[in-house]
C-alpha cells in the first residue's frame, strides 16, 4: 500500500521557498559575522589578530613594549608547536572559548591562563630558552639544575615577562588601540621627528 503525502503541491513550494530564504539568511549572517569578527585573521601569525577583541589591548601594548616583541609573537608563546594539526586545533578551541566569553560579556577583571594554556606556554618557554635550561656548566654546583628549572613555572620567577605587572582590563580606558606596525619604519611621530631635526640644525 502506497502512502500519499498529505502536503498539497502548492504548500510544498511554499515550504521550499521558506527553507531557501531561511538558509540564505543564516548563511548571510554567518558570512557577515565572519567578516565583522575578522575570522580569517585568526589563521595568521599576526599579533594584530589578538586585538580584534578590545579587552586584549593592554596585553598587546605591554607585549609591544617588551623585549619579546623582537623575537616572539602571540602564537609563538600561546600556541603549541609540536605539529600543525595540534596548533590549529588548539587555536580553534581557545578562540571559540574566548569568543564565547567575550560575546557573553563574561570576561573577568583580571585574566589568567587555563591549565591547558599554562602547559603550552611553559613548553614554549623551554623550547625557546632550552640553552639556559640545560646549561651543563651549572650542573656542577646547582643540584638538579635542569629539573628545578623545568618542573616549576617559568613565570613563578619571571612574573613581568612579557606583559608587565598591570593585568586588569579596567586599564583599557587609558589604552589606545595599537596601529599596525608591519609597514611602519619608525614609531616616532612626524612632529617629533621635525623637532629633532630642528634641534640638530640649531646645534650646528
Amino acid at each position: 500500500m502506497k502512502f500519499r503525502s498529505k502536503i498539497l503541491p502548492g504548500k510544498k513550494s511554499k515550504w521550499r521557498r521558506i527553507a531557501i530564504v531561511s538558509i540564505g539568511i543564516v548563511t548571510g549572517l554567518g558570512f557577515f559575522m565572519a567578516k565583522e569578527a575578522s575570522l580569517v585573521s585568526y589563521m595568521s601569525d599576526s599579533p594584530q589578530a589578538c586585538v580584534n577583541c578590545h579587552v586584549m589591548t593592554p596585553v598587546y601594548n605591554s607585549w609591544m613594549h617588551s623585549s619579546h616583541r623582537e623575537q616572539a609573537s602571540c602564537n609563538d608563546c600561546h600556541v603549541p608547536h609540536d605539529n600543525i594539526v595540534n596548533t590549529y586545533f588548539f587555536k580553534a578551541q581557545d578562540g571559540l572559548l574566548h569568543a564565547s566569553v567575550f560575546t557573553a560579556r563574561a570576561e573577568p577583571e583580571v585574566m589568567f591562563m587555563r591549565e591547558a594554556s599554562e602547559e603550552v606556554v611553559q613548553n614554549n618557554c623551554i623550547r625557546c630558552h632550552i640553552q639556559q635550561v640545560t646549561q651543563v656548566k651549572y650542573n656542577g654546583w646547582l643540584q638538579d639544575h635542569t629539573e628545578n628549572r623545568i618542573e616549576r613555572k617559568c613565570w613563578s620567577c619571571h612574573q613581568e615577562v612579557p606583559h608587565g605587572t598591570v593585568h586588569g582590563i579596567s586599564t583599557i580606558r587609558s589604552n589606545i588601540s595599537p596601529i599596525p606596525t608591519d609597514n611602519v619604519e619608525t614609531v616616532i611621530p612626524k612632529w617629533l621627528e621635525n623637532q629633532i631635526e630642528q634641534n640638530e640644525t640649531s646645534k650646528d
